[in-house]
């Protein structure tokens, strides 16, 4: 039996840093690929399409490769593809899973009981130690369940491009109808990139309120952001990702700090670009991180000079 440490919240109020420009529901630059081209307006109809996924990868534990019982179990069959289900269904109403990465880095996400829960292999290949944690009381957890996993990988964008606890979409939700219409305008990933930018910037606000008495158990509800057009930068970052990968572009959800605040931001690859882990917005001259929640929140000018060349942000989790 251990306890663990409550983690530090991802949900800080970031009024500290928007406060200093003021509030703007305008959004960043175009992103390109070349500085001859800005694609920042999006209601004009593409010359070429791109292919736009109307079938979606779907996280489908088979069982063949199980480790426990009914009342915790871990499914180990679909490692090639990056992600393990992890079921809870014991007398404690809070469970934890805890997974160690090959680099010894620990990753701690919290069990909705009696559902299959998804949870990326996040680090590459390598030998992963999951674990299933019961609460026992005050923030003391004992370990139920625990197994090494050998993890090899299909290749390095699998554990981004499906869904998981905090990515989450699924043939015919809101997400992937709106990556649809998206696509359709659309005339190739960067393209798409930029359409699922502008949206999110430019449709959802930064929930103040909410973001001041969220809890560590918070999970995004995507249909729910899409509805309320409110969200905290874990409800950003995780739209952003989920619009992304449900149209087959590999997207990293990144923890990390911004400066000194614990944030969420995403990292994208596409074929023109390779892995965009620190700068993804094109002004026409320079790349700059893209981070949705900062973006919508503050005036433009602001937002670059912040972002710099990325030399704010700090990842520290990736999912």
């Amino acid at each position: 039996m251990f306890n663990i440490k409550k983690p530090m919240c991802i949900f800080i109020a970031l009024t500290l840093v928007f406060s200093a420009a003021g509030c703007s529901s305008g959004g960043g630059s175009g992103v390109s690929s070349d500085g001859g081209h800005n694609m920042a307006d999006s209601s004009n109809e593409p010359e070429e399409h791109r292919e736009t996924h109307t079938e979606f990868l779907t996280a489908d534990p088979s069982g063949e490769v199980v480790y426990g019982d009914e009342t915790a179990s871990i499914d180990a069959s679909n490692t090639g593809d990056g992600y393990v289900c992890v079921f809870y269904n014991g007398n404690s109403e809070k469970a934890k899973t805890q997974i160690v990465d090959p680099n010894g880095e620990k990753y701690i996400y919290n069990l909705v009981k009696g559902e299959e829960n998804i949870f990326p292999f996040s680090d590459g290949d390598g030998k992963y130690e999951v674990s299933v944690l019961e609460h026992i009381e005050n923030s003391s957890y004992a370990v139920l369940l625990s197994q090494e996993i050998d993890v090899k990988l299909k290749d390095e964008f699998t554990p981004f491009l499906y869904p998981n606890q905090y990515v989450q979409f699924k043939k015919g939700d809101d997400v992937t109808t709106l990556g649809i219409e998206l696509s359709d305008e659309s005339s190739n990933d960067i393209d798409y990139l930029t359409q699922v930018y502008h949206y999110v910037i430019n449709n959802i606000s930064y929930d103040v309120d909410f973001a001041e008495e969220v809890t560590t158990i918070y999970i995004p509800d995507l249909s729910k952001t899409l509805e309320t057009k409110k969200g905290i930068c874990f409800d950003y970052a995780s739209l952003m990702a989920a619009l992304l990968r449900s149209q087959g572009i590999p997207t990293k959800l990144v923890f990390g700090y911004s400066g000194t605040l614990y944030h969420a931001w995403i990292s994208v690859y596409t074929d023109e670009t390779g892995w965009l882990d620190n700068v993804i917005q094109f002004d026409g001259h320079t790349w700059y991180l893209l981070d949705p929640t900062l973006a919508a929140n503050n005036q433009e000018s602001f937002t670059r000079d912040y972002i710099s060349n990325g030399d704010n942000y700090t990842e520290k989790f990736k999912y």
